[in-house]
């Protein structure tokens, strides 16, 4: 009988711990802001320099692609004219050396791509570790529970009040003034532009007899 009193005692006590709880959790109050990333990012000065870093980059590696297809041309019209003129063993290592130029601009332009990717992310980690600090500092001083991003194809946000939105308050915190309108995003630099190459170097001549 003792210990199914202590039972029942240590049962409504629990029952009131949770009932506790569960009133303490209900009466905290629950804020959540939203921010665009990259409306914020824009804004910052920080990023015209990212941007034309960026660009200064992208022309490089194009510059670059395109020195190796201008050889990769060159070398291709050579073969044209005189292959009907050279030996078996002579357009053979002709063959082998364009198919050799066109492998290495193939790899140079998905190296290429991940080079760029890489160097934006580069460039934009320390405005976005600063951007991060930012919001922690505004989501403490004004009582924001959770902050969410509400930029991409699928935005975390799907809907929310206009008061919600710190994007402002961020910049504001930054020291900058925010514009009339969002700007345009941080843009990545266009893909370095690839040359269209053959698929195959071979060329069908007729031999001299």
């Amino acid at each position: 009988m003792i210990t199914m009193n202590k039972f029942r005692l240590a049962l409504i006590a629990a029952v009131f711990t949770l009932a506790s709880s569960s009133a303490a959790l209900a009466q905290a109050p629950l804020k959540i802001g939203y921010t665009s990333v990259e409306y914020v990012l824009s804004q910052m000065p920080e990023s015209k320099q990212i941007e034309s870093d960026l660009k200064a980059y992208s022309s490089q590696l194009e510059a670059q692609l395109k020195s190796k297809y201008s050889d990769y041309q060159a070398k291709a019209e050579a073969y044209q004219k005189g292959a009907s003129t050279m030996t078996e063993v002579v357009r053979a290592d002709k063959e082998k050396e364009l198919t050799g130029l066109q492998t290495s601009i193939q790899e140079f332009q998905r190296s290429a791509d991940q080079s760029l990717q890489q160097k934006q992310q580069t460039l934009l980690k320390p405005a976005l570790d600063k951007l991060q600090k930012t919001i922690d500092v505004v989501a403490e001083e004004n009582g924001y529970t959770y902050v969410l991003n509400s930029d991409g194809a699928s935005p975390v946000l799907l809907h929310g009040p206009k008061e919600g939105d710190i994007s402002d308050l961020v910049l504001k915190k930054m020291g900058v003034t925010p514009g009339a309108a969002a700007a345009a995003k941080v843009a990545t630099p266009a893909a370095t532009a690839t040359p269209v190459v053959p698929a195959s170097t071979k060329t069908k001549t007729k031999t001299k007899k």
